[in-house]
């Protein structure tokens, strides 16, 4: 099995290590080519220094994380490989996760999405995203799950594994996305073409992301994100999309309103504002979808 490991880096000197050594250390070995997003520190120097192996596509410009993977994904059909393991950059798997996935998919091929048990940084706790998308609380719940692989509607894409065969079948990620939400429009997009997504219990990977702190224009940003992934939604009717997306968002800003949030109430009205902005986009997206 040919495996392509993809990792969009954007400033990647903070986790390289733990990352890249990870996938050095699998049971299973995989290409890794690192999507530089024109990072302003010592990320490309150190990769073509400590690790000559790794194939460096370098972006003039940052290009965001699907526009990017997209290239990770054509040089990965162009190059002949069966799986792609898309790795976020403060990410990192233990020895036999990408063989435990590779088995998983075997035995299971009506899977479009496998991913490993997601922990946080430290490896004392589940992901809290990870416990969210699965109802999992804790370690030892993942522990008492049978081992073949379970379902679920949702999980980021900080560490999954693809076939090929899926993304020839789906495609890439949409360009509509600029940051965020391009994985949930993928899972949504697979699941029309019949495959399931799932985790694969007693395979384990770690994300460091608990200390990043949020804000109110962080915060809008991802209803922004919410609805327009609601408003591409190919499982949706194009009226039901209007509805989940431009008239849900115009709900939250009156009923804002209503209770005296004024400010929240500009920001949901900026919000409408930027997808009725983004119609012809979202019509063109739904139809490359289709």
């Amino acid at each position: 099995m040919k495996v392509c490991t993809i990792i969009v880096s954007y400033n990647f000197e903070k986790w390289i290590y733990a990352c890249i050594s990870s996938l050095e250390k699998s049971s299973l070995e995989s290409e890794v080519l690192v999507i530089d997003n024109a990072s302003s520190d010592n990320t490309c120097e150190i990769i073509r220094e400590r690790y000559p192996k790794v194939t460096l596509i370098e972006n003039s410009k940052n290009m965001g994380f699907g526009k990017a993977n997209n290239i990770g994904f054509q040089y990965a059909i162009e190059n002949n490989f069966d799986y792609v393991l898309l790795l976020n950059q403060d990410a990192w798997v233990e020895k036999e996760t990408i063989e435990k996935l590779i088995v998983a998919f075997v035995n299971n091929p009506n899977f479009g999405i496998l991913s490993p048990v997601h922990l946080n940084g430290t490896g004392d706790k589940l992901d809290f995203g990870f416990s969210t998308y699965t109802g999992l609380k804790t370690k030892q719940d993942v522990l008492n799950l049978p081992e073949y692989p379970v379902t679920c509607n949702f999980i980021n894409a900080a560490i999954w594994l693809i076939p090929i065969s899926v993304i020839k079948t789906a495609g890439g990620f949409a360009p509509i996305f600029p940051h965020y939400g391009e994985d949930v429009n993928f899972c949504q997009r697979i699941k029309c073409k019949g495959f399931e997504i799932g985790f694969v219990p007693h395979a384990f990977a770690y994300h460091d992301r608990e200390k990043r702190k949020t804000d109110a224009s962080k915060f809008f940003y991802m209803e922004y994100i919410y609805f327009l992934t609601e408003a591409v939604n190919p499982l949706y009717s194009p009226a039901k999309s209007f509805a989940y997306s431009v008239m849900a968002a115009e709900k939250k800003a009156f009923l804002s309103l209503l209770s005296g949030k004024l400010k929240h109430f500009v920001n949901y009205q900026r919000v409408v504002l930027k997808l009725l902005k983004k119609s012809k986009a979202i019509r063109e997206t739904r139809k490359a979808t289709k």
